[in-house]
């Protein structure tokens, strides 16, 4: 009996000390493991119930089956190159024919440098990216915030300046809320919808690879790549 008395007042304190507690009221269950990625299942469930996810993934093959999606930088450089500027034109052809459709673009750097130094410089890359496409007549409401991912996503595992790692990547993100096309869940007329490349149509049977360029020059271990 004495012990049933002492789990009972146990459990009473308990319970005092959580309605005491001015945070007890306005915290979701579950608070104390989620780690802020519970909200992004829901939205993927939701998207995938009203087919957007599946939409999502077709356009983003389709569209890196069409269109370059990756241009290259100098060392230590976010200035976009003619060639780069060329793709990026490709790239908004494809995007001005798609008003439904949301782009994101992110930056990457070569290995060479400290890993703050690469973010920031990923990041002025994917600005001047977004920048140009921007030019290009290409709303920035439909190109999401510019993501950075610095040094850490070499395509070269190599320490020293590559180009191929020294690139901006575009990419299919989802769909743009609230026009009347997505609202009517046509996703499907969304992604198979004609695409025409009007001035480039025989360039896109074949990507070449980008040219890797060998630098001589001593490099500064301090600027990043």
């Amino acid at each position: 009996m004495r012990a049933n008395t002492t789990l009972l007042a146990g459990a009473a304190l308990i319970a005092l000390t959580a309605c005491n507690d001015p945070g007890f009221v306005t915290r979701e269950a579950g608070y104390e493991v989620d780690e802020g990625g519970f909200g992004n299942a829901t939205m993927q469930n939701s998207m995938v119930m009203m087919g957007a996810w599946d939409a999502t993934m077709a356009l983003g093959n389709r569209f890196a089956q069409e269109v370059p999606t990756t241009i290259n930088f100098a060392f230590n450089s976010s200035d976009l190159t003619e060639e780069a500027k060329a793709t990026l034109r490709q790239q908004a052809n494809f995007i001005r024919q798609f008003p439904e459709v949301r782009f994101r673009v992110y930056g990457h750097t070569d290995l060479v440098g400290s890993e703050a130094y690469n973010k920031a410089l990923g990041m002025r890359r994917a600005k001047a990216a977004v920048a140009y496409l921007s030019s290009q007549g290409i709303g920035t409401a439909r190109l999401e915030a510019v993501v950075s991912f610095g040094k850490t996503q070499p395509v070269i595992a190599t320490p020293g300046p590559e180009e191929r790692n020294r690139r901006t990547v575009t990419e299919v993100t989802g769909f743009v809320k609230g026009n009347p096309t997505v609202m009517n869940g046509k996703y499907a007329e969304i992604v198979w919808r004609t695409y025409v490349n009007t001035s480039m149509t025989n360039s896109l049977a074949e990507r070449p690879h980008p040219r890797t360029t060998v630098v001589v020059t001593q490099v500064d271990p301090s600027s990043g790549g």
